[in-house]
């Protein structure tokens, strides 16, 4: 690539790592997640691992990626010493991120099919099960989704990504509010909401720690250079401790607002918040199938969905293109071509593994989704994070000075030393215990 593409704002940067983070993490996965761990209780414990796990990874990720200007890749490679091989985890990261393409576009693309169903009026005559058992309807809308994302990202970086996902982060915002205040001002809001806001202590066992863990990497994206390729596009003018906290915040409030429209709104109308990932599908179809204006706020809440869902999609589909762009040198509509017909093909392994391409990785019901899902957020997520941990705060690695003084460059809240054994030894030392309980405790058949 000649020279390193730039964004245009500070802002622009806020709102594109928001929206890398904010997705159906926030709006479907943990809604289900949380309701499926008792509520208030897995909130709780997803809260303290954003803090002290998910925000000392999310700086660690960002510096990283400032301080090599370049995508995860070849990212440690530019800060490791000579003779060292971190390098070799940028391929690791190159893979996670299109395992994760494998399954969301298809996701969004559900969003997007359930969004037009409402919009056209057709929205009572349709099911989830029906919807993933539809080859026709699978693939059609996974390539809706990627043609859409890779035509944006075809465009410069500032006239394309920073600039439609600015619009619809905006959107988004605007439009959860509208539907949460809608939703907490249903009869019988009260217990959903209740249920969701306070904890029971009874409730918290390893299960709900892994989760919660496994979650709060999913929703930032921290672990596999989600984080890092917006770090690489920025200038030095703020420090890495305030803008994380500001993306985090964001990221919390819209996961937040999301149990306020779904909890409310399956308690007043008398169903399962425990229904897990048809959550978001069967379970809100239905409730505003009964709700009066239904198709209204259907539309709205899938709208917002497709905002959310797209947000992530365009962000880690950057990420990819970045890499491979370095690795080959094709300009941007070209890489986007190229890139778009391989996440395309890899996707339909989930598209139609509901109905052509049986496969049960797992568990019983389990299906391809779960396969990807299982690598990318119980595996590359929470092991990358590792990685960055070790590589940052040790002199084995880039070392805790060259990562402070990158972190504290610029205006805003500053890495502090007392936080030096969080980053070192607590982040780290709590990823090992709970990714291990977790391959223990696994499902697997």
């Amino acid at each position: 690539m000649n020279g390193r593409e730039r964004l245009g704002s500070r802002m622009g940067f806020i709102m594109l790592s928001a929206g890398c983070a904010i997705g159906c993490g926030n709006v479907w996965k943990f809604p289900w997640m949380c309701g499926q761990n008792g509520g208030g209780s897995f909130m709780l414990v997803y809260i303290i691992c954003l803090i002290l796990l998910g925000m000392p990874a999310m700086v660690m990720e960002f510096s990283v990626g400032r301080a090599s200007q370049a995508s995860p890749i070849r990212m440690y490679k530019k800060l490791e010493k000579p003779g060292q091989h971190w390098d070799l985890y940028g391929w690791v990261c190159l893979i996670g991120n299109i395992s994760l393409m494998a399954f969301y576009t298809v996701v969004t693309g559900w969003i997007i099919y359930y969004f037009v169903k409402f919009l056209t009026g057709t929205n009572e005559s349709f099911g989830f099960v029906q919807m993933i058992s539809n080859p026709t309807i699978n693939v059609v809308f996974l390539f809706v989704t990627v043609a859409v994302a890779f035509f944006i990202l075809s465009k410069d970086l500032q006239s394309g990504l920073e600039r439609i996902t600015k619009y619809m982060m905006t959107a988004l915002l605007v439009l959860m509010v509208v539907l949460a205040v809608h939703c907490v001002r249903l009869g019988g809001a009260a217990e959903g909401l209740a249920f969701y806001l306070t904890p029971d202590f009874s409730k918290i066992d390893g299960s709900v720690i892994v989760g919660a863990m496994n979650q709060a990497f999913f929703t930032l994206s921290t672990g596999m250079g989600g984080m890092a390729i917006f770090g690489s596009y920025i200038d030095k003018d703020h420090s890495l401790l305030g803008e994380s906290v500001n993306v985090i915040v964001l990221d919390t409030v819209v996961a937040i607002l999301a149990g306020f429209i779904i909890f409310p709104a399956c308690s007043s109308y008398g169903l399962a918040v425990n229904a897990g990932p048809s959550l978001l599908f069967d379970t809100m179809a239905s409730v505003f199938n009964n709700m009066a204006g239904g198709r209204v706020w259907g539309t709205l809440f899938f709208m917002f969905m497709i905002f959310a869902a797209m947000s992530t999609v365009l962000g880690v589909c950057e990420n990819i293109l970045a890499m491979l762009r370095e690795l080959t040198g094709w300009s941007r509509p070209k890489g986007c071509l190229i890139c778009g017909i391989c996440v395309f093909l890899l996707a339909l392994t989930t598209a139609l593994g509901f109905s052509v391409f049986h496969f049960q990785p797992f568990a019983e019901g389990t299906a391809w989704l779960d396969f990807w899902d299982f690598i990318v957020s119980n595996n590359i997520l929470p092991i990358g994070s590792l990685i960055l941990a070790l590589f940052c705060c040790n002199k084995f690695g880039w070392g805790w000075d060259n990562f402070v003084a990158e972190a504290n460059t610029g205006k805003g809240l500053k890495i502090q030393p007392w936080m030096k054994p969080i980053f070192k030894y607590v982040a780290p030392a709590a990823i090992i215990f709970i990714y291990i309980y977790g391959m223990l405790t696994f499902a697997w058949k």
